[in-house]
């Protein structure tokens, strides 16, 4: 009885064996090389695999690859009708939008066509069961029956290119040329209208240097002045790619250091075969650097009728309701935007501009009757985050660009047709983590805190993240910071400071504590997430600190544009622009500059501008989500 037992064990274990194809893994495997390998996808392959966990794999595991299940289904999904066609690829299509509108898996896509990945480009032909070619092809081109092409050489043609300019090479593809003349996707589509549509072509003549630095909204980094010891930097401009942007009809996501698929499609929940469907080229892995298309986006605005660009500003002026609290602000505002609007009317730019009283915050509704949302292209303001949303609804079935001047909290980034000016304080954080990390070496740090302390603790955190066993302490006073001793020699060892407080007395006792510390012992580092006005007036006892602080606005006084900007403010107004003068001028010449004739502003928001002031570097909050400005100037002061 025994004996039989065991034969009959023994029995089942070979038919489950049978029933189920093992993979052994080995050097070089990834999850999707073998999915591709067995004709599954990856989310196939993990279901099949449930111990593998965020699709790390080791060499020697065995994977499972195929069940009876999936088997059987394969079997009566390609062979429920013998016949095949081709259809010939149009523009923008992809394997996951072919498996979708064709109602045929990608794994049976792939079983048709091995060669999927390098048959992928306009004009190729990809084979489908003809059946589902006559029903779901909507008119698209059915070639049967199904042959084998023969390969053609393709002979490029003796072309000569000039400066900035490249012949395109057999497999060539965008993200090889991008790389090549360091150049993003966008960048690359740009400098040659129609590239993407068309595609890439053997003996073409494209484009691939960027034009010179400057532009007309004078829009150019600026750096240091030649006598100057404080240096300005063009912002978060070298970490600008790691954003979440938009590509023409796409939501793209530029990966970085540290990123794996898995993080990326767990980021923006969705799966990684459609992924690897609007990324063919992720079948040579993942790399730092590379614009992955994520998902479509939302239809974007589209201008209604007549060639100019009916812009509304909505400013608190306060006559309709008889106060005066922000008035002044809003009259400013207005100086500068006037300016920027009669710039752009002057370099071509067709506009109808209403300039609305938007009361205050309970009267608001009120103002909204003056706005016609079927004939309104652009909304700049109002300055409120409750009027803010009320605008947003009421202009929700347009999806008419609305401005935000000064609001920005999470609330408001699931709105996609909002662009939020105002920088958050997340993200001068990140930046002070980013310049201490750079400058650390097992200093004792100290961190400067206001009453909330939630700035100090992000920093902290943030530095106990990247720092390997920082010693980091949150102080309340200036004066508990205090130099760190030498263990070995019993000296006074500097130490890092950073201010996370815009209150200007408290930065200004930070101010004179890192002085005194500096003049102690040399090494000591400064930071501060915002600017304070002691640090002007001590700029020359800081640079012992080598103090580097972050400011939303700084203009620079020697360049061409600013100069130009501030002389035509003074003789119309005969006054220096104050502050929100300044602000007014930024963004409306921004708004203004990154619009057409279409009012196809959302085109051209993966562009870096720099105004008189105001860096506008703007990336999405979320896929399908709003704008948000990252622009920052980091001015560093030194000896």
């Amino acid at each position: 009885m025994i004996k039989r037992f065991f034969i009959l064990s023994s029995l089942c274990m070979v038919l489950g064996v049978s029933a189920q194809k093992s993979h052994t893994v080995v050097k070089g495997d990834t999850p999707y090389n073998i999915a591709k390998r067995y004709g599954l996808t990856v989310d196939e392959l993990l279901k099949l695999n449930p111990a593998v966990r965020d699709g790390k794999i080791a060499v020697g595991e065995i994977l499972t690859v195929k069940n009876d299940k999936t088997e059987s289904s394969a079997k009566t999904n390609v062979s429920a009708n013998g016949k095949l066609g081709r259809i010939v690829l149009q523009p923008k299509q992809t394997i996951y939008g072919i498996t979708k509108q064709y109602r045929i898996s990608e794994t049976d896509l792939r079983k048709l066509n091995p060669d999927l990945e390098s048959h992928m480009k306009i004009g190729d032909e990809i084979t489908l069961p003809l059946e589902s070619i006559k029903k779901y092809g909507a008119g698209q081109q059915a070639v049967v029956p199904t042959v084998k092409l023969e390969e053609k050489m393709v002979e490029t043609p003796a072309v000569t290119a000039s400066e900035g300019e490249y012949i395109v090479q057999q497999k060539d593809n965008y993200y090889k040329i991008s790389k090549q003349f360091d150049l993003t996707r966008e960048e690359l589509f740009a400098l040659n209208p129609g590239l993407e549509e068309k595609g890439l072509k053997p003996g073409d003549k494209i484009s691939v240097k960027k034009s010179g630095s400057g532009n007309e909204s004078g829009a150019d980094v600026f750096g240091e002045s030649k006598n100057s010891k404080a240096k300005m930097d063009s912002g978060n401009e070298s970490s600008s790619t790691n954003t979440i942007a938009a590509a023409d009809d796409y939501v793209t996501y530029t990966v970085q250091q540290g990123d794996t698929v898995f993080s990326i499609v767990n980021k923006f929940g969705i799966s990684i075969d459609e992924l690897i469907a609007l990324n063919p080229e992720l079948s040579r892995g993942l790399k730092t650097g590379m614009v992955l298309k994520i998902k479509k986006l939302d239809p974007a605005y589209v201008k209604k009728n007549g060639d100019a660009l009916s812009v509304v500003v909505m400013l608190p002026f306060g006559y309709s309701t008889g106060e005066t609290q922000y008035r002044t602000m809003a009259l400013d505002f207005l100086t500068g935007a006037k300016l920027a609007i009669e710039r752009n009317a002057g370099n071509g730019l067709k506009l109808d501009v209403k300039i609305v009283d938007s009361g205050n915050e309970a009267s608001f509704r009120n103002s909204l009757t003056q706005i016609n949302p079927d004939n309104t292209d652009l909304i700049i303001g109002p300055f409120f985050k409750s009027n803010v949303v009320d605008v947003l609804d009421f202009t929700k079935n347009q999806k008419i660009p609305v401005v935000a001047p000064f609001a920005n909290s999470p609330e408001l980034y699931n709105y996609s047709s909002l662009i939020i000016v105002e920088t958050n304080e997340q993200t001068y954080a990140d930046k002070i983590v980013e310049e201490v990390k750079a400058t650390y070496s097992d200093q004792k740090i100290y961190i400067l805190a206001d009453a909330k302390k939630e700035n100090a603790n992000y920093i902290k955190a943030g530095l106990e993240k990247v720092l390997k066993n920082p010693n980091v302490v949150i102080v309340n006073s200036a004066a508990d910071i205090q130099l760190d001793q030498n263990m070995m020699t019993g000296q006074s060892a500097p130490v890092i400071a950073v201010l996370a407080s815009d209150n200007d007395g408290v930065g200004e006792a930070f101010a004179n504590k890192v002085i005194a510390l500096s003049k102690e012992v040399q090494g000591v580092k400064a930071f501060s997430m915002h600017y304070v006005p002691a640090f002007d007036k001590k700029a020359d006892d800081l640079v012992l600190a080598n103090l580097v602080y972050l400011m939303d606005r700084k203009i620079n006084t020697e360049g061409n544009f600013e100069k130009e900007i501030l002389a035509t403010y003074k003789n119309k107004y005969c006054k220096t622009p104050p502050k929100y003068a300044i602000i007014g001028f930024d963004i409306v010449n921004d708004m203004l500059t990154r619009e057409n004739k279409k009012g196809e502003i959302f085109r051209q928001m993966n562009k870096v501008q720099t105004q008189l002031a105001t860096k506008f570097e703007f990336v999405k909050s979320k896929a399908n989500g709003a704008y948000v400005n990252t622009g920052y100037r980091v001015i560093r002061l030194v000896q």
